[in-house]
Parts: structure tokens; C-alpha cells; sequence
């Protein structure tokens, strides 16, 4: 198992990509802290986990929450000893909207859950890792932090700021037994399209109009793939890098 005894700690773990990395880092031998906003969804993929021989508990968290973020490092610490990996991986959209329709309450909602509540997650659960010289960061970020248009101009802006995050604590943290990574998925069949509730009709047609183009859509499973990877050893010379996982759709 590659992962055998590891703590590791998924946001968003509820449904989707959440789902399928939770799942397969028990799998391979991690014991998995579930942190989702939906705590009856988290609840499942638990039961779920322990019902097949794996260990898992869920935590109620919203990311954009400083005290939901502290209860949820502090609970595995307390529960587990340490933390060994961390998915930031909870986000979702902006309904596609241009600048000019950018509300402050949309901004700063994008920006809280894609780009502060990871910051803040990384902040917390740094000193764990500095004390043991020895952690891995993976960050769920977007093709839509590396190319202009695939969303809106919040999710896109906080999307590219979750890149160079990945980036900075990458190579500032290397020399000290810290890898930081983030993958960034183009189209991948999850539920993030709940998070778009009313669409701007020209912004998503701006965003979409390369959508031709997508060779197909992923599934959560082959993110979890490269997440493992990631989390393990197998990795280890990785660090500070994103992980394009399109089909080949930004090659284009």
C-alpha cells in the first residue's frame, strides 16, 4: 500500500473528486479526515470507507471559515497524532460572470472558498509539518488557472491565484521536506455544476465557445489517480508543479 498509516485530510470530500481521492487513499492505507460543508454527504463516504476495511471519519467544515478550519486540523491531531497529506480540493463556481458584472458578494464568496480557505488550511497546518520535516500539499486547481476563459472572472482569477500559491510554498518550503503540488482538471464529470446556479448567458458562452475542442470529459477516479501519486513517495522529486489532467484539450 502506498500510503499505509498515512493522515490525510480531503475537503470537499463529500461527493466527486473529494469522493474518489477519500476513497482511494483508504484504499491504499490512509486513514482520511472528510472535511465537507455537506456533513450527511462526508458522513456516507465514511461509512462507506469503514464498511470496506478502510478508516475514515467526517468533519463539518466550510473552508472559508477560520474556526471550522481549526476545529478541523486540531480534531485530527487529536484523533490521529498528525497530518501527513492535505487535499484542498473544495471549490466552487461563478455562474461565468464578466468583470462588469462581478458583485463583491460574488468575488469575495469565489475567492474565500477556491483561494483563502486552502491558504488558510496550508497556514494551519504547516507548523505540523515543519516540527516532522515532512508533509505533502495537493491543491485541486483548474485549466482554468492556467488559460484565460474557462469560467468567470472570479473563478478565474481565484483559480491562477491557487497556482501561484502552489508554486511559492513549493519552492520556498522544498529544502525543508515539504512538497506543495496542485493538479489542475479540465472537464471531469462531478457535481460542481450544482454550484452554478443561474449562468450569464454571454460570459458562458465566451467561456465555452472552446469546448469543441475538449477531446473528452474526465471522471473523478482518474484525478484520484494522480492525487495518489502525488501523495506518495513515488512523487518525490515533484514539487511545485501542476499537473494538467485535460485529455490534452489546453494543448490545443
Amino acid at each position: 500500500m502506498k500510503l499505509q498509516n498515512k493522515i490525510a485530510v480531503v475537503t470537499g470530500a463529500a461527493s466527486g473528486m473529494g469522493k474518489a481521492i477519500s476513497i482511494l487513499y483508504a484504499q491504499e492505507g490512509a486513514k482520511v479526515i472528510l472535511a465537507d460543508f455537506d456533513i450527511d454527504g462526508a458522513n456516507a463516504v465514511a461509512t462507506e470507507i469503514n464498511n470496506n476495511g478502510g478508516t475514515a471519519i467526517a468533519i463539518k467544515t466550510d473552508v472559508s471559515n477560520q474556526s471550522d478550519i481549526n476545529n478541523l486540523i486540531d480534531t485530527t491531531i487529536s484523533t490521529y497524532g498528525t497530518l501527513d497529506i492535505l487535499v484542498n480540493n473544495a471549490g466552487i463556481m461563478d455562474n461565468f460572470m464578466p468583470v462588469e458584472k462581478v458583485t463583491d458578494e460574488l468575488w469575495n464568496k469565489i475567492i474565500a472558498v477556491n483561494t483563502t480557505g486552502p491558504m488558510m488550511l496550508i497556514r494551519k497546518s504547516m507548523p505540523i509539518f515543519l516540527e516532522k520535516k515532512k508533509g505533502v500539499i495537493i491543491n485541486i486547481a483548474s485549466i482554468g488557472g492556467i488559460a484565460g476563459s474557462r469560467a468567470g472572472a472570479a473563478y478565474t482569477t481565484s483559480k491562477y491565484a491557487l497556482v501561484g500559491l502552489t508554486k511559492n510554498i513549493g519552492f520556498q518550503y522544498a529544502t525543508l521536506g515539504i512538497r506543495c503540488n496542485a493538479i489542475a482538471p479540465g472537464g471531469v464529470n462531478t457535481n460542481i455544476g450544482k454550484t452554478i446556479t443561474a449562468p450569464d448567458k454571454f460570459g458562458m458562452e465566451r467561456a465555452t465557445s472552446g469546448g469543441v475542442n475538449n477531446p473528452r470529459m474526465g471522471e473523478a477516479s482518474e484525478i484520484a489517480s494522480i492525487a495518489l501519486f502525488l501523495a506518495s513517495d513515488d512523487s518525490s522529486l515533484v514539487n511545485g508543479a501542476i499537473i494538467t489532467a485535460d485529455a490534452g484539450w489546453t494543448a490545443y
